[in-house]
């Protein structure tokens, strides 16, 4: 048995794809992952798909979260203004973007916001704070407040997206070699405090730039430090959501499978 999906979240239906044509998509993403095989343990390559690489830039949001810093629970803690990731690398917030998912003209505390890089040139530049945080932390609050419903505002972002590379996602796959596309995730383990990183998936496995054959009941496991520092983000993205990635390869990583 296999599954797959599509789905979209648009702000005017015109914008949004018929309804057959997302059940299309969805059923030929599942028949293409018919006969999945494990892959053995090793290292290898590893391709995230766009529709999951945003959970990686989730995972940088928490390690950058003000509330997170203040308690010092974070990986990222003493690497302000750092290299974090490669040079080139930009992540930003788009709060202004029009029709953006997360578009707001302030934050949940009423402070006003604006375009930033989170991370510039592969640096940290920024947490990302509410009032409370920023006090702890002897800084300015700087309208990343998220507004709470009967509760204290916490942390929160508006469009955030990794800026795009210059090779395809097939280019990825041939300089690469061989390796795995990810294209479902079950459950990520990551360790605040030092970064330490698992997850189950499913995908592709992939070889000379080609995709092979399915594969499932596969667990790849780093440390998103170094993860981060050898990540290369391809060309593929696409603003669909609050948080947009490409598609993203990350060498050396840990496979456990058969």
């Amino acid at each position: 048995m296999e599954r797959d999906y599509d789905s979209w979240s648009v702000r005017f239906t015109k914008d949004r794809p018929s309804a057959e044509d997302i059940g299309k998509t969805a059923g030929e993403r599942t028949i293409a992952r018919l006969g999945a095989r494990k892959v053995e343990t090793q290292k290898a390559a590893v391709i995230f798909d766009r529709r999951v690489s945003d959970s990686l830039l989730g995972a940088l949001l928490g390690a950058i979260s003000g509330p997170s810093i203040a308690r010092g629970v974070s990986f990222l803690k003493d690497r302000m203004g750092e290299q974090v990731f490669a040079r080139g690398i930009y992540l930003t917030d788009d709060p202004l973007r029009p029709l953006g998912m997360g578009s707001r003209t302030h934050d949940g505390e009423g402070l006003p916001v604006r375009e930033a890089h989170l991370i510039e040139d592969g640096r940290l530049t920024r947490w990302l704070l509410n009032t409370s945080s920023a006090r702890q932390l002897g800084l300015a609050p700087n309208g990343f407040a998220g507004m709470g419903f009967g509760d204290p505002p916490g942390v929160s972002t508006s469009n955030v997206y990794l800026r795009p590379g210059r090779a395809t996602p097939g280019d990825l796959a041939k300089q690469a070699g061989k390796g795995l596309l990810v294209t479902d995730m079950f459950g990520p383990s990551i360790n605040p405090n030092n970064g330490d990183y698992s997850v189950g998936v499913s995908g592709f496995w992939f070889e000379d730039g080609e995709i092979a054959y399915p594969v499932s009941e596969v667990t790849v496991a780093g440390d998103l430090p170094a993860m981060f520092a050898r990540l290369i983000p391809a060309s593929d993205l696409e603003l669909r959501g609050t948080r947009d990635a490409p598609s993203i390869l990350i060498e050396d990583m840990n496979l456990a499978g058969s």
